[in-house]
């Protein structure tokens, strides 16, 4: 059912995004482009998949989302030893000291929080990827036959080292499609990069000031999916996903460069993304502009290359803008 919006209301959801934005800014030097990404992950409801170098400012990219919106956060650093109950909790006996009766109590582990950073997923084994990805998409924990709900919001953030494999556990691909978007952190320009030295070493480091509560923040989730998509649009998105499947795409491009196109999930992902950006910018409707920028974040892990785009060189953005320039809108 739809919910009923007044224009108050929508102005009032639209200043704190922009507060939550700029008191991002103040902190995070550059990276303009990952703030908004970041931000759409977080009002869309999705998680995101953050890869990087080391030493480019994920952790306190997180932490400061965190700080803006007023949530608690936590960070759990993935290593080859990590086991699920690390994650999601496990059972401890304790005995009551007048009873003395022994009763099993659910100790929560640090999944239970609002902003959770999966700091280098890759490190731990499958089992325990796979326990940290299934309560993303449930939203929920169970244990010992018992279901227990995580907070609302729920925020994954995982993040990636792209130059270091040894050693690692790869997600595998169906797993990869738990996350809304795929966010690149690249390396700033050289003023950015001399004010971020500068900064940092100094005494006195600056903090984001909270920007918005989770009540707000939960009221732009359900707004973002009242956005408007004309038919259009959706078929045009549409189109797009089925596009990146090398079996039935008439796009040269995906035939010659792709091993594994994006599944029906991946559209629901690029409609939902474009709406938020659309949020973002003080729209109320989806445009064109919306699903072209998001394509690249929505796809960048959905969409599988060959072995022969490998060997070329060629990487996904390129694909993506042969895809997004021969798929027509109606």
């Amino acid at each position: 059912m739809q919910v009923s919006w007044n224009e108050t209301e929508i102005a009032e959801l639209s200043d704190k995004i922009t507060a939550l934005r700029n008191s991002m800014s103040q902190v995070i030097i550059g990276q303009r482009d990952v703030i908004d990404s970041l931000l759409i992950c977080l009002l869309a409801g999705g998680h995101a998949l953050v890869e990087g170098v080391p030493g480019l400012g994920k952790t306190l990219l997180v932490k400061s989302l965190a700080q803006a919106t007023d949530l608690e956060f936590r960070r759990v650093q993935f290593t080859p030893d990590l086991m699920p109950s690390d994650i999601v909790g496990t059972e401890i006996l304790e005995e009551d000291s007048s009873t003395h009766q022994r009763v099993f109590r659910f100790q929560q582990g640090p999944i239970f929080t609002q902003v959770l950073l999966a700091d280098e997923i890759n490190r731990a084994p499958p089992k325990t990827q796979s326990a940290l990805l299934e309560a993303m998409q449930e939203r929920c924990v169970t244990f010992a036959g018992h279901t227990h709900r995580l907070p609302k919001p729920f925020f994954v953030l995982a993040t990636q080292n792209p130059i270091e494999q040894a050693g690692t556990y790869p997600l595998p691909e169906a797993q990869l499609d738990r996350f809304l978007l795929r966010i690149d952190v690249v390396y700033p320009s050289e003023e950015e990069e001399i004010l971020m030295v500068s900064r940092t070493t100094q005494s006195r480091t600056d903090e984001a000031t909270a920007a918005m509560d989770v009540e707000s923040l939960l009221r732009i989730q359900q707004l973002v999916r009242d956005i408007e998509i004309g038919e259009h649009l959706l078929r045009y998105a549409t189109r797009l996903i089925r596009a990146t499947r090398p079996q039935v795409t008439t796009v040269a491009a995906v035939k010659q460069h792709v091993g594994w196109g994006a599944g029906p999930r991946a559209g629901q992902a690029l409609v939902l993304a474009s709406k938020a950006r659309a949020l973002m910018h003080g729209r109320l409707a989806v445009t064109r502009d919306d699903i072209a920028a998001m394509l690249l974040p929505v796809l960048a892990h959905r969409v599988i290359r060959n072995f022969e785009a490998e060997a070329d060189g060629i990487d996904i953005a390129e694909i993506l803008d042969a895809l997004r320039k021969d798929i027509a809108i109606d």
